[in-house]
């Protein structure tokens, strides 16, 4: 049995934010909305429930909360102000843009004119829904944006540092010739992008190793697929973003067709699932900062342990790696 070695703090990028390992995915609090024709949330929530868990996270040492405007149009980002009412200096608030979002009608559809015209007030939006006066972290949520439009949005998010409005700015994108141009510019400290146990991601990490970059990452549990919760037959309910094919083919697939070779090594030192899959994230890379969803204050406590646990070692990652033929 191998020892392990707690994990509390990691550097945000090359900001002067330091953030918990582990940071806290806000799209489920949300609660049920429509992205574009088919489901954009995770099902039915309690947002008493939902406070009473980022409550937990804050006692737990979690100070990173990752939302957007999209989730729940709008209504996760309230949710967490409501949350942090009073304890706004204890939390580092990321949030994301780029998408038309209907609040009345809680739908989300994609922009097809110039972007560069809302984000002001997709910004002043946000910042009233979290009622704060700063944004730590504001990323672009549309994760294809066009290359060549690239420097004329960096140059946005840099007037919005200017005026106090955010602090620091990243992109969440798997694309990594993306990422390399958002990182020219200077405020840009992060990119959100996928990663887990079975979805590595080499070249982003070794584009946020060389720039000093925050790798953020999504789908940290493959969408619960990594919880040990779910079957391939599972029925997700109607309101619930897993029912589409995106989940099943990119994360539930893959994930539970390779799961059990891996089982053994990522439950050492009795460890979960959902912990052993945070622990590899960690040892992964120094940059990376997994954001795991959650709905429960069961959830959280179980994602906080997993920081107490620490990191699996290069040796578990080696054989994780050969036993998956990577």
């Amino acid at each position: 049995m191998s020892t392990t070695t707690s994990i509390s703090q990691r550097a945000l990028g090359r900001s002067e934010l330091k953030v918990s390992a582990m940071g806290l995915g806000c799209w489920a609090i949300g609660g049920p909305w429509r992205w574009l024709d088919g489901p954009g949330g995770w099902g039915d929530i309690d947002d008493n429930e939902s406070i009473r868990a980022i409550h937990a996270a804050l006692d737990l040492g979690i100070n990173f909360f990752d939302t957007a405007a999209t989730y729940g149009t709008g209504h996760s980002e309230q949710i967490l102000a409501r949350a942090l009412e009073g304890k706004r200096d204890e939390a580092v608030i990321a949030s994301k843009f780029g998408f038309n979002v209907n609040e009345a009608e809680k739908h989300v559809t994609m922009r097809t004119d110039d972007h560069l015209q809302y984000i002001r007030g997709e910004c002043e939006a946000s910042l009233r829904r979290l009622n704060t006066d700063v944004i730590d972290l504001y990323q672009l949520h549309v994760w294809d944006y066009p290359l060549e439009k690239v420097p004329a949005m960096v140059d946005m998010l840099e007037s919005l540092v200017s005026d106090g409005k955010i602090r620091y700015y990243g992109w969440s994108t798997d694309s990594v010739e993306g990422a390399r141009l958002f990182a020219q510019g200077k405020h840009c400290v992060a990119i959100q992008h996928d990663l887990n146990v079975i979805l590595d991601a080499p070249e982003m990490l070794a584009l946020c190793e060389e720039l000093n970059l925050a790798s953020i990452n999504r789908s940290a549990l493959a969408r619960g697929a990594l919880s040990g919760k779910y079957a391939k037959d599972t029925i997700f309910p109607q309101n619930d973003v897993r029912t589409d094919s995106w989940s099943r083919d990119r994360f539930f697939t893959p994930t539970l067709d390779k799961l059990d070779a891996i089982r053994e090594i990522i439950t050492s030192n009795d460890r979960t699932l959902v912990q052993g899959a945070l622990a590899w994230i960690w040892a992964r890379s120094e940059k990376t900062i997994p954001i795991p969803g959650f709905k429960t204050v069961a959830q959280v406590q179980e994602n906080a342990t997993a920081m107490q646990l620490g990191p699996l070692t290069q040796d578990q990652l080696k054989e994780i790696d050969s036993l998956l033929g990577r």
